[in-house]
């Protein structure tokens, strides 16, 4: 039996959420280039769309955290395009805060962008895709924060920790009509990055990682591209690791560390 092409999504219609920017642009362009027609999400309209092959994403403006807004850029996306193949819950993200004193409002809003937001979007794809013969995919982008936490990142750990039992919960109730997965991102190469890794851009911070480098935003995306094709039919509650590797612990690190 002859495969389908995995990157071949022509006619299929593709939900980004966070796609104006960032890893959700390039998820956003990298299903435009396979033939998709994608949809992106905003609080506010981007000065420029993502774009490949003379070929643009719409964008819809929402704020995802409410379930009434999240519910309409489904239907307005299945209106507009008369289906709706594939959701990638890409919107997330937190600035690093004390937990011992970070107000009650700033959890609230971090769980409500990293947990609540891909709840209420899945559950209106959910409702699109299983009227479908194909189906669809639903992708949720978590972050290796929900295996391993940092400082400063309580909040987002566990809204992230709870992405990703949220995957397998709904993986099991919408099969086999509509596949869930979740892929554990790890440190990300982006416009931002002397801002999160430092002056350096990450080369340091590079060090830890297996793989000697930081991920860049196509790593993600072309995992998004697997899990949502049909080499990944049967692919249903992973949790596909593009981390490189993850960290190698500070044992290992101290041990090679030169001596004085």
């Amino acid at each position: 039996m002859k495969l389908a092409d995995p990157i071949d999504f022509a006619g299929r219609a593709v939900i980004v959420t966070g796609g104006t920017k960032g890893i959700g642009a390039v998820i956003a362009e990298a299903f435009l280039a396979a033939g998709a027609e994608v949809v992106v999400c905003g609080r506010g309209a981007p000065t420029a769309l993502p774009s490949s092959g003379g070929r643009s994403a719409a964008f819809h403006a929402a704020d995802v955290r409410d379930p009434t807004a999240a519910a309409g850029l489904v239907a307005a996306t299945a209106d507009r395009l008369g289906r709706l193949d594939v959701l990638v819950n890409n919107a997330g993200g937190s600035p690093d805060a004390d937990a011992a004193t970070v107000s009650p409002r700033f959890v609230e809003r971090v769980v409500a962008l990293n947990l609540l937001a891909p709840f209420y979007l899945a559950q209106a794809a959910n409702l699109v895709m299983r009227e479908q013969p194909e189906g669809g995919a639903v992708i949720n982008i978590g972050s290796v924060s929900a295996h391993d936490p940092q400082p400063g990142t309580a909040a987002y750990s566990a809204a992230k920790a709870g992405l990703r039992g949220l995957t397998r919960a709904l993986a099991l109730e919408w099969a086999p009509r509509v596949r869930v997965n979740h892929i554990t991102a790890g440190l990300v190469r982006t416009a931002d990055a002397t801002a999160l890794y430092g002056e350096d851009g990450g080369a340091a911070v590079a060090g830890v990682v297996p793989m000697g480098r930081l991920a860049v935003p196509a790593d993600v995306a072309h995992a998004c591209l697997w899990l949502a094709g049909p080499h990944a039919a049967y692919v249903n509650g992973a949790d596909l690791a593009v981390h490189g590797g993850g960290e190698i612990p500070a044992r290992h690190l101290a041990r090679r560390a030169p001596r004085s």
